[in-house]
């Protein structure tokens, strides 16, 4: 084992700024969710994400689940998701008492394969729920085609997405609606936390009032000269993001363009580095995207022992991981489909450390280490 400070996978960037923003929060007495400073970082947001509205939420995964809540979502149905993606999109499916049909994935960039999803249309799909996988969005010009083309819906899980680009269009206003995450691993966090970002009003209302138990927020009701006592019409959820985590995220909204610039550069270093070594495939970023580069993810050739390539970089003390899932896998899915592209890559893809706050010392050790690490 390395007796060096470890590399560290992922880690956020905060600091005094963030500190002082908590602290006008601890102020102003109001800590509690949907607060005025989760308005503002709302307000923010959408101009952010090119869309007209944003309701800040407890997690991904909530924002993932309200949205399937509000498009109708219901048992029966059928919703078909990336496959290649942390389990939440699935999980959500399943929540919203439908069934996820998976897609398989480009070998390249591993968003959905279009021809993959058109494949999957039966007379039960309700819509197409596309992962922005690593934060490099899918062909969503492709995928409104076949959504129009059948009359389904289209979501965006925009999870690692913040600061993407889609042929200049903001990641967030590509789809019917949208869910970021925030968090500890995500461009920008609060440590956790997400966003339900949509141009439609309707949706986020209904998704407003589902995450205060089905009511609207007391913020809405202040200032009344009334007495003001809700109604519960429909069975609602506690997915607020508290105002202690709305002021971090305003500030972390303000270092946006720094933390991708960060990133950016160490991507371009990894490329460098890797893109004529053999054993390895460095992620390609499409001409007409902008990638977040939430992770990097090395994919190693079949011949090489993916696994044992890792303990032996972790034993040099860079930590490093799979990418993520081949959902498909997964026993809670039934595991009834074969996506051969998306098994192929869960076996062989590696996430070496991505994060704003690598030095370039600490990147040349990264570098030095797979590249040692790799067999001969």
């Amino acid at each position: 084992m390395s007796n060096q400070e470890p590399v560290v996978l992922g880690q956020p960037t905060v600091g005094d700024e963030e500190l002082a923003a908590v602290a006008e929060v601890f102020r102003s007495g109001w800590l509690a969710g949907a607060g005025p400073a989760c308005r503002r970082f709302e307000e923010r947001f959408a101009k952010t994400v090119g869309t007209a509205h944003a309701l800040t939420t407890s997690n991904c995964g909530s924002a993932l689940f309200l949205g399937l809540r509000v498009l109708g979502v219901k048992p029966g149905d059928e919703v078909i998701v990336g496959d290649y993606t942390f389990p939440a999109t699935g999980h959500a499916v399943l929540q919203a008492g439908a069934t996820p049909v998976f897609a398989d994935i480009h070998p390249d960039v591993w968003s959905a394969d279009p021809v993959s999803i058109e494949s999957l249309v039966t007379p039960r799909t309700v819509g197409i729920l596309a992962v922005d996988v690593a934060g490099q969005p899918g062909d969503f010009d492709e995928y409104r085609a076949i959504a129009d083309k059948h009359g389904l819906w289209l979501f965006e899980d925009a999870a690692c997405a913040a600061g993407a680009t889609y042929k200049t269009r903001p990641a967030g206003s590509l789809a019917d609606l949208a869910a970021f995450s925030f968090h500890g691993r995500k461009g920008i966090t609060a440590g956790e936390g997400g966003a339900l970002v949509s141009d439609r009003e309707d949706l986020i209302a209904h998704a407003r009032k589902l995450h205060t138990y089905g009511i609207e927020p007391a913020i809405t009701r202040e200032g009344s000269g009334a007495l003001p006592i809700p109604e519960f019409h429909e069975l609602g959820y506690n997915f607020r993001l508290s105002d202690v985590q709305a002021a971090i995220m305003n500030v972390q909204l303000d270092r946006l363009p720094d933390l991708l610039s960060a990133r950016r550069s160490v991507a371009k270093r990894y490329h460098e580095a890797f893109e004529n070594l053999p054993g390895l495939d460095v992620p390609v970023e499409l001409p007409d995207r902008e990638h977040p580069w939430q992770a990097y993810i090395l994919t190693v050739a079949p011949e090489i022992d993916r696994d044992a390539l890792a303990l032996r970089i972790r034993e040099q003390g860079v930590q490093c991981n799979f990418g993520t899932y081949a959902s498909h896998l997964q026993p809670i899915y039934g595991k009834k489909q074969t996506l051969p592209v998306s098994a192929d890559l869960f076996a062989r893809h590696l996430a070496i450390p991505m994060h704003a706050n690598l030095t370039d010392d600490q990147v040349d050790r990264v570098i030095g280490t797979v590249s040692a690490a790799l067999p001969s």
